[in-house]
């Protein structure tokens, strides 16, 4: 029976903000190629932030939580927001004091006021740590400055905030189009969040990608760590939480496999005889 494997990336597949899946991953995600079965990258990240994974072999990706999506080198889904959608959202998010970080199709860019800010602050707090750890996630995931941009379709907007009452606003104006997903209050005090278009998200992905190869949603697996996950562990036939995922995922998964650090993906795919 051909199953579908579905992976978030950071923290699932890789560490946060990597590019290099442990050996192990690779060895179980080729030997369930080899039995017939897919495999398919499932990740917030859009697709200029994933492309240097896709040499390892996949059978296709959901970037941009759900908002492009390519099956074996077709594309099946692409909806990037509207012109008007993107112009409200960083208005509203910008008159609150919201960093922000807008993700296209080849490329992504950063707000350079968050760093700014870090750096006329960097004795409060872990403010030092926190630049020092954009910067390296910059540089690993190829951010680009704003300055940059030049109006490319926007498919997802990630937000910086430091209190939880800067995103009310936004989430007034916003809620019709746009779901919130509080990914965290990382530990440097910043509250970590996602914008996301109601037109999809990683769950409806699964689906779609389900039905193009005409293979039952129920001969799915979803292998994941955080919030931004939830769609997708609820939608698959069964959904995986990391064991260095969030507690609330956990409560959601059907089963918690070893960590990233620890081979998760190999004991994963071992364990439901994908092997």
């Amino acid at each position: 029976m051909k199953q579908i494997i579905f992976l978030d990336i950071d923290g699932t597949l890789t560490e946060a903000g990597s590019n290099v899946p442990p050996e192990s991953a690779l060895r179980a995600i080729h030997k369930a190629q080899k039995r017939g079965h897919y495999v398919f990258l499932c990740t917030g990240r859009n697709y200029e932030m994933l492309r240097s994974l896709l040499a390892y072999g996949f059978d296709g990706m959901i970037a941009s939580a759900g908002g492009y999506v390519e099956c074996r080198g077709e594309l099946i889904y692409d909806c990037p927001m509207t012109e008007k959608q993107k112009k409200t959202a960083l208005e509203v998010l910008e008159r609150n004091g919201v960093f922000c970080t807008v993700e296209c199709r080849d490329g992504s860019y950063v707000d350079e006021s968050f760093k700014l800010f870090l750096r006329e602050n960097i004795d409060k707090g872990r403010n030092r740590e926190l630049l020092a750890w954009r910067e390296q996630v910059e540089k690993s995931l190829n951010i680009l400055p704003m300055s940059q941009y030049r109006g490319q379709p926007v498919y997802k907007i990630v937000t910086m905030s430091a209190l939880e009452s800067q995103l009310e606003e936004p989430v007034r104006v916003l809620e019709q189009d746009f779901a919130l997903c509080i990914q965290n209050r990382n530990q440097y005090g910043f509250i970590n969040a996602e914008f996301v278009n109601r037109s999809f998200d990683k769950g409806r992905a699964v689906k779609r990608v389900c039905e193009h190869l005409g293979i039952p949603v129920e001969n799915s697996i979803a292998i994941g760590d955080s919030m931004n996950d939830k769609e997708m562990l609820l939608t698959a036939g069964r959904g995986i939480c990391m064991a260095n995922g969030s507690e609330e995922i956990k409560k959601l998964a059907d089963e918690v496999c070893p960590s990233v650090r620890e081979d998760g993906i190999w004991h994963a795919f071992q364990k439901h005889h994908l092997l």
